[in-house]
């Protein structure tokens, strides 16, 4: 990637090149984040489209202080939470009460699953559980600013986390039970 202050300049301008290199140097990073928030591909490129769109058009808020590629990344995070509320009215959580209460899994979770095998399970989880887990266990938010990007309580973010990880955990049991139970 050419110099970062001025490829923006130039996509400023709206070169069509610049913005194509910002989109290729980005895209990867910004389409993994997409995947963590939807339920499949599909949904991942168009949150993709839809969050580079927004970065063009509020590049001029950037202030060239900290990180751009953690600013483009908090736009793409910003987009998904859009997205998810957009679609709210749409998609109802499902109710897992149901989850079963077991122990927290001590061992380190990569010595059971790989990271693909994870990353669909989290795209398997109840949108709400999903928007959580990633905000909190990825981005690294706290309940309270979760609460308020999401328009909930803070205590609500902290249940919908904790049935995020027994959902996940119900999971990788079933799929290791079956595994075992196939290879025995």
């Amino acid at each position: 990637m050419q110099n970062e202050k001025e490829l923006i300049k130039k996509c400023l301008k709206r070169d069509e090149r610049a913005m194509e290199e910002l989109y290729k140097f980005f895209s990867p990073k910004l389409f993994g984040i997409c995947l963590r928030y939807t339920k499949n591909r599909m949904e991942a490129e168009d949150l993709l489209h839809d969050g580079f769109i927004r970065i063009l058009n509020n590049l001029e808020n950037y202030r060239h202080e900290g990180s751009f590629q953690g600013w483009v990344c908090k736009i793409m995070v910003t987009s998904a939470i859009n997205y998810y509320h957009k679609n709210l009215a749409r998609n109802h959580d499902a109710d897992l009460e149901d989850v079963v209460n077991e122990e927290l899994m001590e061992d380190d979770i990569s010595s059971f699953i790989s990271h693909n095998e994870l990353l669909e399970m989290i795209r398997k989880l109840p949108d709400g559980y999903r928007m959580v887990f990633n905000m909190f266990a990825i981005e690294g938010y706290s309940h309270k600013e979760i609460g308020d990007m999401l328009g909930v309580s803070e205590n609500t973010s902290k249940t919908q986390l904790l049935k995020a990880r027994k959902a996940l955990q119900n999971m990788i049991f079933t799929e290791k039970k079956m595994t075992y139970e196939k290879s025995a």
